[in-house]
């Protein structure tokens, strides 16, 4: 590929852009007959092969989940135009992939497949389509009401957020062929308000450098790059490529259309990878945060320098932990924010686990003050990453949520976690990232019940007769008073406070959370995925991927060793985001 020139580069993407696309289940059946081939001398284990006209927009291939993989390639005249690995169905599928076809309309594409079996029935449920139905989606059981998840297809880490042109982009870790990892491509949606998600075509797709792994997003205002139009800044997007392990970049002057360079990086060793960039306004310059496996396999991140977003320098190296240590492992995030209450401003260095430092930098070198702070204390969210360029000069994170959504026959699998607003606090114990629920989120409030100075005895229990809700945001002040176990049980779910402890406990995650003043102030979403907890101005977060029994909509508290008082509880019944 070192000798394909740039010409070549943008013929094979733009092919392939064209090509990928994926969508919903739609059963309209060619008007042409699959021309289906047993070919057993076809090169590297193709062993089938069918032959079609394209006469519409779409080519739906059947997937069934937990089938053996088959490799597929499609060949138009002669030329590959895509290989991928799917869970191709033998009979009924229980899915459907979408292909966007429509450049080749009139030609014959001829579909390769390795390791299909002879009896196999797969041929006879490949189909073509000129619509794109989603009127099934979103609507599925296990489908996150107001957290998103991808059509189809599996989803995680969260990529290159950023705001642009009047809308939040989300790109996210996406195989658009099944229900599990593989296949890396950037997949892509839309917002104006953080809460209700449009998703588009595919971002970035696999190319003769590897799969699409994670990276940021910018918009580069000063086109520093040259990569702009005389009109508009462009968004830019950083990623590694999997198999080489380059860092590259794409870019795209309307939110939609995106066009690769050259690398911008060599391999500094197997496994770099998730490069995050931001400009650093004293030093004018662009520093990007990378993930590198030095040796023994230590941990650590690399600080590069740039003027122009190409050319790069290596500026400094910050060690986390090795091994099974995942401290600033992978996925690493890199902020500046100002301490609420006072003038100062610090930065903060977080990897996929959460684990953060706060200290200062000087753009080149990050001198920490506080290492190894707990960001989170929940199950499953992982990878967060914060959007640039945010109009209201917040920082927003997103993370990838790992959701009980692989069920069987599932279309899609994994999801996000909520928006939340992260902010920098004074604490006896020093300075402190917290996180809160964004604001927007209260558009999806449809109905409020307010509980005030409600007492329930010791060894009592109070049901709230009167909501009747799936969807819940739950916001309560209580007094425990000389109450040993306080336990809220929201939908079948037991969230036990342990007064003694100071200690909480939600499906066999447990967390400290010191009581303050006797108090103890709750946030609490109810998604059908899992809850997500929030105290301590932000400080502590509990999110807890676990299914919900969609029939049990009972909340009720009880109160152990002492009585309880609960001095406000505000509960809201929220409507679907998908809607």
């Amino acid at each position: 590929m070192q000798n394909t020139t740039m010409k070549e580069i943008k013929t094979i993407f733009i092919i392939i852009s064209v090509f990928y696309l994926f969508g919903s289940s739609i059963h309209a059946q060619t008007n042409k007959p699959l021309s289906i081939e047993n070919d057993k001398n076809i090169t590297e284990g193709i062993n089938h092969r069918i032959t079609i006209t394209a006469n519409k927009k779409y080519l739906l291939l059947p997937i069934k989940n937990g089938e053996k993989k088959k490799k597929v390639k499609i060949v138009v005249q002669g030329e590959e135009i895509g290989a991928f690995d799917i869970e191709m169905s033998n009979n009924s599928p229980d899915w459907y992939a979408y292909i966007n076809i429509s450049e080749w309309k009139g030609e014959e594409l001829e579909i390769r497949i390795d390791s299909l079996d002879d009896n196999s029935l797969g041929f006879n449920f490949i189909k073509q389509s000129d619509n794109d139905d989603n009127d099934s989606l979103y609507q599925e059981p296990q489908r996150g009401q107001f957290h998103f998840s991808p059509k189809r297809g599996w989803n995680n880490d969260p990529n290159g957020l950023v705001y642009f042109k009047g809308e939040y982009h989300l790109f996210f870790q996406h195989n658009p062929f099944g229900v599990l990892w593989g296949n890396m491509h950037w997949g892509h949606a839309v917002s104006t308000d953080l809460v209700h998600w449009k998703e588009l075509d595919i971002a970035l797709y696999p190319d003769s450098y590897g799969t699409m792994f994670s990276g940021g997003g910018i918009v580069d205002t000063d086109n520093t790059s040259g990569l702009g139009d005389g009109t508009n800044a462009p968004m830019v997007l950083f990623y590694t490529a999997e198999d080489s392990w380059i860092q590259g970049l794409a870019y795209s002057q309307d939110g939609r259309n995106f066009k690769k360079t050259d690398p911008i990086l060599s391999k500094i060793t197997d496994g770099n990878r998730d490069p995050k960039v931001i400009w650093h306004e004293p030093s004018k310059r662009w520093v990007m945060v990378l993930y590198v496996t030095e040796k023994n396999d230590q941990h650590s991140i690399h600080f590069l320098t740039s003027a122009n977003l190409k050319e790069w320098e290596l500026a400094s190296v910050f060690n986390g932990g090795i091994g099974d240590d995942r401290y600033l492992y992978e996925c690493p995030e890199f902020f500046e924010l100002p301490v609420e209450g006072s003038t100062e401003k610090k930065w903060v260095l977080t990897g996929a686990n959460n684990e953060y430092a706060i200290g200062t930098f000087d753009g080149k070198v990050f001198k920490p003050e506080e290492e190894r702070l707990n960001g989170q204390v929940g199950r499953g969210f992982y990878a967060p990453q914060t959007f640039s360029n945010e109009p209201n000069g917040r920082r927003i994170e997103l993370g990838w949520w790992r959701t009980n959504t692989n069920d069987v026959g599932a279309n899609f699998n994994q999801s996000m976690s909520l928006p939340m607003k992260l902010n920098l606090i004074k604490t006896p114990n020093g300075i402190r990232l917290t996180r809160t629920p964004i604001e927007e989120l209260k558009a999806l409030r449809v109905k409020q019940y307010s509980f005030n100075d409600l007492k329930i005895p010791n060894s009592e229990t109070h049901i709230f007769k009167n909501v009747n809700a799936e969807l819940l945001e739950i916001r309560t002040l209580i007094e425990p008073g000389m109450a040993e176990i306080v336990q809220f049980t929201i939908r079948g779910i037991d969230l036990v406070y342990n007064v003694q402890k100071e200690e909480l406990s939600v499906d066999g995650v447990k967390a400290h959370l010191p009581i303050y003043n006797n108090q103890l102030k709750f946030v609490i979403y109810v998604d059908r995925i899992g809850l997500e907890i929030f105290s301590n101005q932000g400080m502590f977060f509990m999110p807890v991927n676990i299914n919900i029994d969609e029939k049990n909509k009972e909340i009720k508290v009880s109160v152990k060793g002492g009585d309880l008082e609960i001095i406000k509880m505000d509960v809201y019944e929220l409507k679907s985001s998908w809607k």
